[in-house]
């Protein structure tokens, strides 16, 4: 007779555990089936009063390196909550209740509104500002940074700064407060 190879023996007792516990399950599941089909039927009725479909307010913040903030409000019909977590797994959550949702997320670029009219300028107080439009006394102040000693501006540089530096990029927008960085009056 032709002994037990380790590796035949474990397939063995494997299969037949697995065909013990199949045959329990079996069992047990028709024995408990009438009783289950009534728990069932109650959790379904609470599941489907519970559950439909949740209308929630969301709220989508943008902070902009320029500092602006976008706010835009949505009306979502959440059908399923993992799908709905899925869409805004880029966002962090800042307030949540019943009604509402508000997510706020940063973005590495500068706002919309500083690329379509921002100006970099001086403020009458020498102050490196953003502004909205060409820098005016009138002018809207998108963002201010530092005070710049303008008596170390070259004076092309203080007459470009009066009259308004022109930001559409990100790239521009770090390249003119690294320009003028230097000229801060105050220690960094």
């Amino acid at each position: 007779m032709k002994p037990i190879i380790p590796k035949q023996f474990w397939l063995m007792i494997t299969a037949f555990i697995t065909t013990c516990g199949a045959l329990y399950s079996f069992s047990t599941y028709q024995g408990a089936a009438d009783e289950n089909e009534i728990v069932e039927e109650e959790v379904l009725e609470e599941v489907y009063e519970i559950n439909g479909p949740l209308t929630l307010k969301v709220v989508l913040e943008r902070i902009y390196l320029d500092g602006e903030v976008s706010e835009e409000t949505l009306q979502e019909t959440v059908w399923a909550m993992e799908d709905f977590w899925a869409e805004y797994d880029n966002w962090q959550v800042i307030d949540l209740n019943e009604e509402q949702i508000v997510f706020q997320q940063y973005i590495d670029d500068i706002s919309p509104l500083l690329k379509t009219n921002g100006y970099f300028g001086i403020s009458n107080d020498g102050v490196l500002t953003i502004y909205e439009g060409k820098p005016t006394e009138a002018s809207k102040i998108i963002q201010s940074f530092f005070q710049i000693d303008v008596g170390k501006l070259e004076s092309h540089q203080h007459e470009k700064l009066k009259g308004g530096i022109r930001v559409v990029s990100k790239d521009e927008y770090v390249q003119v407060l690294e320009t003028f960085k230097p000229y801060s009056s105050q220690k960094q």
